[in-house]
């Protein structure tokens, strides 16, 4: 469920933010995780949003900030930001609980 919430809500941001830029979504998993990488290029959240500044239009400011306290609750990683390169990258690692 985490890792849905993931994409959902960085294809709503690249959607909000750089609406007709280009968004890639990559998702790897195997027996012990899941990896994410979602990656818009254009403007993307200014990087204040990105932690707990101000509230974007349209929604609740929360919802980047709430993806790494669940991603970090399930032992896993989360960050976003943008690249060098201008593209604002979302990236988590998920715990899929198994131990194999």
């Amino acid at each position: 469920m985490v890792a849905h919430r993931v994409v959902q809500e960085a294809l709503t941001n690249a959607l909000k933010h750089a609406h007709g830029s280009s968004t890639a979504v990559d998702v790897r998993y195997d027996d012990r995780e899941i990896t994410l990488e979602i990656s818009t290029a254009g403007t993307g959240p200014e990087p204040a949003l990105v932690g707990a500044g101000p509230r974007s239009p349209g929604g609740s400011g929360r919802g980047l900030v709430g993806l790494r306290e669940r991603a970090n609750a399930l032992g896993g990683e989360f960050d976003a930001d943008r690249e060098a390169d201008g593209r604002f990258v979302v990236r988590a690692r998920i715990p899929t609980g198994s131990r194999a």
